[in-house]
């Protein structure tokens, strides 16, 4: 007998909840739903209003069976589905009633849940939410600003360094100097185990080389006067953001097997055009926007943490550690599409990548309370993203990235970084509502401070690997409305 029933309608009675929210942390709530009888023996009456008239009883014709019948013999098969109803209605409810704030999914084990035979139905579950805070003053902030003017000298600074990423490297049989390009394996080791590796990469000799977990502070002495078969070694400390975190802040040995040298060829501004493909003049025009793009994010970039550091001054609440490393993957992805917008290379992404790994978490935990504040400044001043916010922003990734906006879109989509878009596209325009408020003084733009490092994507504390999102225990969790949201 297939006791599936069709779903009650979508305009229910509102449930005689009673909710009992604990306040574990500023981020943190214990729920405790109490759900009556009467409500109960409701969603039962639904469930057997429909059932009755399909049910098969042996002794009846289809649909014929007396309701007490009916009701004693598949009272089982539906209280599944009574108790599915009731949970998604009442944590519905609870969302829309505006309890509290919620950031995560509950974390309720559906399966454990259990509609008694008699007496209410009580059930419990912890959850992330927004904090409750008095919105600090946003208006009227004294701020600096960079400010810089490109000039032919700074285009010209610019096509040298085009030139050693587009030009051929030539393997030389010499020492390793600096500036040189090592192509190398990699190992890395804790206690005598490998824990990870890398074959034939390819590192510029720059005095430091960043992983996405750990810098090799002195690699520059560590490789220069070294020759091809040779092999060095060295001790690097995991930051917290390792991907195994059971090594995080410990030491792994790092080490590098040198297998060839290589050297950039000199260019010139005309055999740099030519090798692009473009007219010099057209080749130093391009540049100068580029530059100027990455000027404006640096402006952006300046600007936003001194808004941050000033509206989360006081912002003195606890946030769970499982929030902040989930959140510090979004704020990853977040600062690499404001790179990708701005017109930052692939090397230049990673390098900025790493070093933003670099103590993640603190920052995470400032960033996320900053979060929290332009959220509310956005829900107070209605400002939301629009379909041709998204539709911009993917265009400018699309164009940086040499690549087509349906690509980019779907690429996007298929990593699940839409949310991560749209927190950007909403933050930016309260920051730009901020500014709008905002009173500047100039300050010089120097680019580059951080042009003394290589930067290549390997975690020394092992491979790289998605950190789940908050699940029901019992297995796959289902689709709350409401609670769903960031």
């Amino acid at each position: 007998m297939n006791t599936e029933t069709t779903e009650a309608p979508a305009e229910t009675k509102a449930l005689d909840l009673k909710i009992d929210v604990k306040e574990k942390s500023a981020c943190e709530r214990h729920v405790t739903v109490t759900i009556p009888r009467s409500d109960i023996e409701s969603y039962f009456s639904k469930q057997f209003d429909t059932l009755v008239p399909r049910a098969e009883v042996p002794g009846f014709r289809i649909g014929k069976a007396p309701r007490p019948i009916v009701e004693k013999k598949f009272r089982k098969q539906v209280a599944d589905q009574v108790k599915g109803s009731l949970l998604m209605d009442s944590l519905t409810q609870i969302s829309d009633d505006e309890t509290f704030s919620a950031i995560s999914e509950p974390d309720l084990d559906f399966q454990k849940v259990e509609i008694p035979d008699e007496g209410d139905l009580t059930y419990e579950f912890n959850i992330e939410v927004r904090p409750e805070f008095d919105l600090p003053k946003w208006k009227g902030l004294k701020l600096e600003r960079p400010e810089k003017e490109f000039n032919d000298a700074d285009v010209d600074a610019e096509i040298v360094g085009l030139g050693r990423r587009v030009s051929d490297l030539v393997p030389v049989d010499e020492a390793v100097a600096a500036d040189d390009f090592i192509v190398c394996n990699i190992t890395s080791t804790y206690d005598g185990e490998v824990v990870a590796s890398a074959e034939e990469i390819s590192i510029e000799v720059k005095d430091k080389l960043s992983f996405s977990d750990a810098t090799i502070e002195d690699f520059g002495k560590l490789v220069i006067g070294k020759k091809a078969e040779d092999k060095v070694s060295t001790k690097v400390e995991l930051s917290e953001f390792t991907d195994n975190e059971e090594l995080a802040g410990k030491e792994v040995e790092i080490e590098i097997e040198i297998l060839d040298v290589k050297r950039v060829e000199a260019s010139t501004a005309d055999a740099v055009a030519e090798r692009i493909g473009m007219e010099v003049d057209k080749l130093r025009e391009t540049l100068k926007g580029s530059m100027e793009h990455r000027l404006a994010y640096a402006q952006r970039q300046k600007v936003r943490d001194q808004i941050s550091q000033m509206l989360t001054e006081s912002a003195d609440w606890e946030l769970p550690p499982e929030l902040l490393r989930r959140q510090s993957r979004r704020e990853l992805e977040r600062s690499v599409l404001e790179m990708q917008s701005s017109g930052f290379s692939e090397q230049e992404i990673v390098a900025r990548e790493n070093l933003l790994r670099k103590n993640i978490l603190e920052k995470t935990a400032t960033l996320l309370k900053e979060h929290f504040i332009l959220e509310r400044i956005a829900e107070e001043e209605k400002v939301e993203e629009t379909q041709q916010d998204f539709e911009m922003e993917i265009a400018r990734i699309a164009a940086q990235q040499n690549d087509s906006p349906r690509r980019v879109r779907a690429k996007l989509e298929r990593n699940g970084q839409m949310d991560s878009l749209r927190n950007m596209i909403v933050e930016g325009k309260v920051i730009d509502l901020i500014t709008e408020n905002a009173t500047f003084t100039a300050t010089e733009f120097k680019e580059g401070e951080d042009n003394d490092q290589a930067a290549v994507e390997f975690f020394a504390g092992g491979e790289e690997v998605d950190i789940p999102v908050a699940q029901y225990a019992g297995g796959e969790e289902p689709a709350v409305p409401g609670l769903n949201d960031e």
